[in-house]
């Protein structure tokens, strides 16, 4: 399965996602991708073709996120909790990172021209080697595409992001990058891996965040349904978008940024690059 799919609506679905788009369409959309295993039981298979049907679920969600103008995803992949499980599920996920990552360096050059920029957010050094370099590649390989931002929050969790950006906060303070009279909530949210979502859709019934994004959602709509992820259909996530459009609060305005805040969030930035490149190269001379 492809990572984002040909669009294969029905013109009366298409229709529908028009008459949605006349009204306001969030800029970042999340998603906690549950249901993945319940499927798998429903179904009598074992759970490694439940996380397939889920990833196949994702590449026809994004196109219909493309096909509504949403500019950035992110989805909830891969907890540092689901370490915990058992060897046998956490191999089988690692394996289908590894098969869906090698799947979009193959089809890469169709990936950059839907513009798809592929993000991953997390603790990359505690996924096996081979693994780091394929994702590093991948966000390498889509670093200037602008249409869609992907971000896929592997080896994560919201307080563990949380804590790193604070580790960086003491570091920038420590090297006399950053004063402590800089040190805000907004400092703090532009240093997180990932941004402020406007609707956090969640499947499968559960009405927890399970430590996903937790600084970015305090002004979040927030989307609960029923439906397991695999099963997850184009109309789940019109509902969705039109109940962000009844409760939606008005856009944030752009906080303005001091230059000493503008210089230590681009060395931060020039400095996660150069990690991701130093795995990439490591890996090439392994």
């Amino acid at each position: 399965m492809s990572w984002v799919r040909e669009n294969c609506l029905s013109f009366f679905q298409m229709f529908c996602i028009k008459v949605v788009k006349t009204g306001r369409i969030p800029k970042h959309v999340a998603f906690i991708m549950d249901g993945n295993r319940r499927y798998a039981k429903k179904n009598s298979v074992d759970n490694s073709a439940g996380h397939y049907k889920g990833f196949d679920k994702l590449s026809e969600t994004l196109r219909w996120c493309l096909d509504l103008g949403i500019p950035e995803v992110t989805v909830y992949a891969f907890s540092i909790e689901n370490f915990k499980r058992s060897k046998e599920e956490v191999d089988g996920l690692m394996d289908l990172a590894r098969d869906k990552f090698r799947r979009l360096m193959d089809e890469i050059d169709q990936i950059n021209e839907w513009g798809v920029r592929i993000h991953i957010a997390g603790r990359l050094s505690l996924l096996p080697e081979d693994l780091q370099a394929l994702v590093s590649k991948s966000m390498l390989a889509t670093k200037h595409n602008n249409k869609l931002r992907l971000n896929i929050a592997y080896a994560y969790t919201g307080r563990d992001e949380i804590s790193r950006a604070a580790s960086h906060i003491v570091d920038g303070v420590k090297n006399n990058d950053l004063p402590p009279e800089d040190i805000d909530d907004e400092l703090v949210s532009k240093i997180l891996e990932l941004r402020e979502a406007e609707l956090l859709v969640r499947t499968s019934g559960e009405v927890r965040l399970s430590d996903f994004m937790l600084w970015q959602v305090s002004n979040t709509v927030l989307y609960f349904t029923e439906v397991l992820w695999p099963e997850f259909s184009i109309w789940n996530l019109l509902a969705a978008i039109i109940h962000f459009q009844r409760y939606a609060p008005s856009p944030k305005q752009p906080e303005h940024l001091s230059d000493t805040k503008k210089r230590f969030l681009e060395k931060l930035e020039s400095q996660r690059w150069q990690h991701i490149e130093k795995i990439v190269n490591c890996s090439l001379y392994a």
